[in-house]
């Protein structure tokens, strides 16, 4: 331990000596997370959070404007390598961000990037949802980017709720484990009978409420949501997408979240693990949208993964299946149906 005390191991002995300072800032380096409870970590990774959103409305895409190939491969390799820092804050200080820690960092780690993994992997199902979406309502390319974000700000608050609720439900009762267990079996067999995605947003009750409650202009005002005409406010047709895509967004959350909380059930590394994945969305949905189409099997791969996590809860009380597997399983599943849709893509319609 690091003392302030004159003499050797001290802050005011290393200055007498270059290596004893150095020796101490090293040591003082590993030791200031033991410094800091719990509730720390959330705040400074929620003030992250925010301060990605203010850059990235405020200053990147201040100006609205189609966000190109180039440019959303960019950001998906930002988010990827921030996410992978962040899996490295882990190994490193696991032990501090989470209360009351069982686990030693590494297998911490492996949870967050396995929770990572999964939620990725089903967003991408869901971004083919949010293309036939956008196609649906012609939402002009350049305002696409506004709708995502303003929808992936909804779904972090969401989120946070679903991963509260989904914990202290296990918590307290234990058996509702077996329902989340059988409901994502349950999702994999029903996804991969599934041929393709429909969307029928004329049957969405969230929608029909809205538009029975506040009235919608005819025509898009540019990126906004609503727009004073006359005496009364009114809701433009971007704001209908935007519901649309909300209220969508809460179906796609109760196939993920109880699939990460069958990979850990710390809230940390659930809800860290959730936001990381959703903020690269946009840049994902930008980088894929031209060719979705091409991963044809992608769904069948989301399938089988869904089932060997339902699996996996249902039976986590007789067989222990260590992350590692867990990680290396998804990882595998997603490779074999990414590598068959590329070696053998569909037969165009003569």
């Amino acid at each position: 331990m690091v003392s302030w005390r004159y003499g050797s191991g001290s802050l005011f002995g290393c200055l007498n000596r270059a290596d004893e300072c150095i020796r101490v800032a090293k040591a003082l380096a590993l030791q200031w997370p033991r410094m800091l409870p719990n509730w720390v970590f959330w705040v400074v990774f929620n003030a992250f959070v925010v301060l990605m959103l203010v850059l990235d409305l405020g200053v990147f895409h201040r100006r609205s404007h189609a966000i190109r190939f180039k440019e959303a491969i960019a950001w998906t390799f930002v988010w990827v390598a921030l996410a992978g820092l962040f899996a490295l804050l882990v190994h490193q200080f696991g032990h501090h961000m989470v209360p009351n820690p069982t686990r030693p960092n590494s297998e911490l780690a492996l949870e967050f990037v396995t929770g990572y993994l999964i939620e990725e992997s089903l967003s991408m199902d869901n971004l083919f949802v949010f293309l036939l979406i956008f196609r649906y309502f012609a939402v002009d390319r350049a305002h696409q980017h506004t709708v995502l974000f303003w929808g992936i700000l909804g779904a972090l608050v969401m989120r946070a709720a679903f991963i509260v609720a989904g914990v202290t439900l296990i918590n307290r009762l234990h058996w509702i484990i077996y329902l989340f267990g059988a409901f994502l079996v349950y999702t994999g067999f029903r996804l991969f009978r599934q041929q393709e995605a429909e969307i029928h947003p004329e049957q969405n009750p969230v929608l029909k409420l809205f538009r029975r409650l506040i009235p919608v202009s005819s025509q898009y005002e540019g990126r906004k949501f609503f727009v004073k005409q006359g005496m009364r406010w009114l809701a433009t047709p971007l704001a209908v997408v935007l519901i649309v895509v909300e209220s969508t967004d809460v179906l796609f959350a109760t196939d993920s979240i109880p699939a990460i909380l069958a990979i850990t059930r710390d809230p940390f590394i659930v809800y860290t693990s959730n936001v990381f994945a959703i903020l690269g969305l946009r840049s994902l949905y930008f980088a894929l949208a031209g060719m979705m189409e091409v991963f044809r099997f992608l769904h069948y791969g989301l399938a089988v993964i869904l089932i060997f996590i339902g699996v996996k809860m249902l039976s986590s009380e007789f067989v222990q299946i260590p992350i590692g597997i867990a990680l290396a399983s998804v990882g595998a599943v997603l490779v074999i149906s990414v590598l068959a849709s590329l070696l053998f893509p569909a037969k165009r319609a003569l």
